[in-house]
């Protein structure tokens, strides 16, 4: 039997995975999460085979999350369910320390097949993001702007295109708000941009956002 525990702040994201896993017979729900905070309490009292986890929760979430939990159970599987498509969000889990990376749009049976082979030892990635960890691993290897940002950096970029203020991010990531302002000092010169507007739009171009954005 493979057990779960699911790490997911919306309750009917977790009710749907929770009946769609009950129908395979090899695999049980033994646990919820609905932040990173209980995310690690779990991870600490509980014994389990795989935590399938979603990316953008509040408090401590994303990459810091996943190293923090491989930090404290290394031999735990970890299988990312994220909303995001864009192949960096899936170099940076896998790089963190995920052994698999699926999009919420995957077809059910995608995610079964997923949780058994990560379960069994195994990596689920899909070509494209096998192709770039290969490309990042080389020497003097160049990728797009967004990839030279820091976990951090990244984190702060993601929920600065989301349309969140420099203050909501410090209040959701518990970071003082000059903190948060160097982040974004930084990455914007990391990336040759001038200002928010420039930013979004260049996560629009690079799909790394929805379209519907707003760059104001």
């Amino acid at each position: 039997m493979i057990r779960i525990v699911i790490a997911d702040d919306h309750t009917i994201v977790r009710e749907g995975l929770k009946q769609l896993l009950s129908a395979a017979s090899d695999l049980q729900v033994v646990g919820e999460a609905r932040d990173g905070h209980e995310t690690l309490k779990i991870v600490r009292e509980s014994d389990f085979d795989v935590l399938l986890l979603d990316m953008s929760m509040p408090g401590k979430g994303g990459t810091e999350l996943i190293k923090q939990v491989k930090s404290e159970k290394s031999k735990l599987r970890i299988l990312v369910l994220s909303m995001h498509a864009e192949h960096q969000y899936a170099v940076r889990a896998i790089k963190s320390g995920a052994s698999g990376y699926l999009t919420k749009d995957s077809a059910s049976t995608q995610l079964v097949s997923a949780i058994r082979k990560v379960a069994g030892g195994g990596a689920f990635i899909s070509a494209e993001v096998a192709e770039q960890l290969a490309h990042s691993a080389m020497p003097h290897a160049e990728g797009p702007p967004h990839a030279s940002l820091s976990d951090r950096e990244y984190q702060i970029f993601q929920l600065l295109v989301s349309g969140k203020s420099v203050s909501g991010i410090a209040e959701d990531l518990n970071l003082s708000v000059k903190t948060v302002s160097t982040h974004k000092a930084r990455l914007l010169e990391k990336m040759g941009l001038a200002n928010q507007t420039e930013l979004v739009h260049y996560a629009i171009k690079h799909r790394l956002v929805d379209a519907s954005a707003n760059p104001g």
